[in-house]
C-alpha cells in the first residue's frame, strides 16, 4: 500500500521554562484562544488553534521555542519506508511515545519535528 499524507489536528509549542509562563498568559489571557479541557493524564494547556489543538509544553533545558507538527498517515509501515526512501531524519529519541501508539518522529530538513501517526 502506499502511504499518503495528511495534516494532523495537533501542534505542540515546546517553550523553554524562562518563557512559559508569560506564553501561557499570551494565549490565555491576551489573545484569549478558548482553552480546552484537560486530558487526564496530562497537565499540558492546550487551546482550541481554528481547526487544530495547540499544546503548550513546558520544556526545562532547551533556549528557545520549537513548533513540532503532526502528520496523519493511512499506513504507518509504508510511511516509515517512504520516508526512510527520501532520507528523511528520523528521530524517535526526542519524546517517548505511550506504548502501542502507531506512530514515529521525524525532523524536515529545516528541523521542525513531525509525529507521523496512524490515522484511525
Amino acid at each position: 500500500m502506499k502511504a499518503v499524507f495528511t495534516p494532523g489536528n495537533n501542534i505542540a509549542m515546546k517553550i523553554p521554562s524562562h518563557e512559559y509562563d508569560q506564553t501561557l498568559h499570551f494565549y490565555r489571557d491576551v489573545i484569549a484562544i478558548p482553552e480546552l479541557a484537560r486530558e487526564r493524564d496530562t497537565d499540558t494547556p492546550r487551546f482550541q488553534f481554528g481547526d487544530k489543538t495547540l499544546w503548550l509544553d513546558n520544556v526545562p533545558g532547551i533556549s528557545q521555542a520549537e513548533i513540532w507538527l503532526e502528520i496523519v498517515t493511512n499506513d504507518i509501515a509504508a510511511a516509515a519506508e517512504h520516508l526512510a526512501n527520501h532520507k528523511v531524519t528520523r528521530c524517535d529519541e526526542i519524546e517517548p511515545l505511550p506504548e502501542g501508539f502507531a506512530a514515529f518522529w521525524v525532523a524536515s530538513p529545516s528541523n521542525i519535528i513531525h509525529l507521523v501517526s496512524q490515522s484511525d
